[in-house]
């Protein structure tokens, strides 16, 4: 009995220490938890970006049969690209914007594409908010307007039929029509290029309002067969002559400079989730030139979104520039050399949209 009363209590002391040494070790362990360093939360990077792309594509066709009417059988396709990379960080902003537009269009009656859309614009903006103002932000802005290739006037030939009278076909006819047409435009002619500086008043997300009293503005024409319809300068060797120019406008200059003011208005409304709206104005004034008017630009787009990938697009454009001269059969007799009118461009189309936007 004695022996076993000594073996409990030596099993009794022997669990005593080992629960001595576990509540030492618990309280060495909480001791060093407490002494070690608080973990850091993750911070998230901030995000000073916001982009979106948005492409349409429209396809139109026409067929006719028997149709008493006439007209003629047609084919369109219309591609648009509008990109958009904005950066805000406190009191400055930086926005981008690239707006692509192309498209052609084939007529049974003309056995050749005709383009029917083309334009390249780009804008970039930057801004500094004024001291003490709530609303106002000193800008810079630069713009640039040019097309991807070559505008015509198409025009009936003469004859299409050959020596013998037949008619011509195939790549004969297509390069009767083709030496018939006469170059309008061309990639990079004109270009219209500008820097601004000046304040800009944004009151809202929607509405911005650009005043540049200094505007460096460039007009650019590399081809030389039209550089007289958008009143380039002559060159120095050329200057005070009046007669007997050549006429394959190497007596005329590429570029055109500009110094002046410029004016541009600028607003984006989402009537709702399905259609929005958006304009924009931009007169320019040439301190260099104050016996032609202000040049004036406005275009406007209408979005219609009919379902979740489909969308109807109208578009207007409108330019008034004195400096480019337009002929017309009208009145050719008084002013051969064309005279300045006001330009307008008009588009309705059904297409599909698509749209991707960084969520921010």
């Amino acid at each position: 009995m004695k022996k076993v009363f000594i073996a409990i209590s030596a099993a009794l002391l022997t669990m005593g220490a080992y629960a001595q040494d576990a509540q030492q070790a618990a309280a060495d362990a909480a001791k060093a938890m407490d002494a070690a360093p608080a973990a850091e939360a993750k911070v998230e990077k901030p995000n000073y970006w916001t982009n979106s792309l948005k492409t349409n594509v429209t396809l139109g066709q026409t067929s006719l049969t028997n149709w008493a009417a006439g007209g003629d059988n047609t084919v369109s396709l219309a591609a648009y690209v509008d990109g958009n990379a904005n950066w805000k960080k406190g009191d400055m902003f930086w926005n981008n914007r690239l707006q692509l537009d192309y498209g052609f269009l084939w007529a049974s009656s003309k056995p050749i594409l005709q383009k029917n859309m083309d334009r390249i614009y780009l804008e970039s903006k930057w801004g500094y908010k004024a001291p003490s103002t709530r609303y106002l932000y000193f800008s810079a802005n630069y713009d640039f307007k040019s097309q991807f290739t070559s505008g015509y006037d198409y025009k009936t030939p003469a004859s299409v039929t050959d020596e013998n009278g037949n008619d011509l076909k195939g790549s004969d006819l297509r390069d009767v029509w083709r030496d018939a047409r006469a170059l309008k435009s061309g990639f990079l002619a004109p270009a219209y290029t500008n820097l601004a500086l000046g304040i800009d008043f944004v009151p809202n997300k929607w509405f911005s309002l650009n005043f540049a009293p200094l505007t460096g503005d460039l007009v650019i024409v590399n081809d030389p067969t039209l550089r007289a319809n958008y009143s380039m300068p002559l060159k120095k060797q050329y200057e005070g002559v009046t007669e007997n120019l050549p006429e394959d406008g190497s007596q005329y200059s590429s570029v055109r400079f500009g110094f002046g003011a410029q004016l541009k208005m600028d607003a984006k409304v989402n009537v709702n989730d399905n259609f929005a709206y958006s304009t924009q104005v931009v007169l320019f004034a040439n301190y260099l030139d104050i016996n032609h008017c202000p040049r004036i630009n406005w275009d406007n787009r209408f979005d219609w979104k009919l379902a979740k990938y489909f969308s109807l697009t109208m578009t207007t454009n409108l330019i008034y520039d004195d400096t480019i001269l337009i002929k017309a059969d009208k009145d050719l007799e008084q002013f051969p050399d064309g005279k300045a009118r006001v330009q307008f461009k008009e588009s309705i189309a059904f297409g599909f949209t698509y749209t991707i936007a960084s969520k921010k």
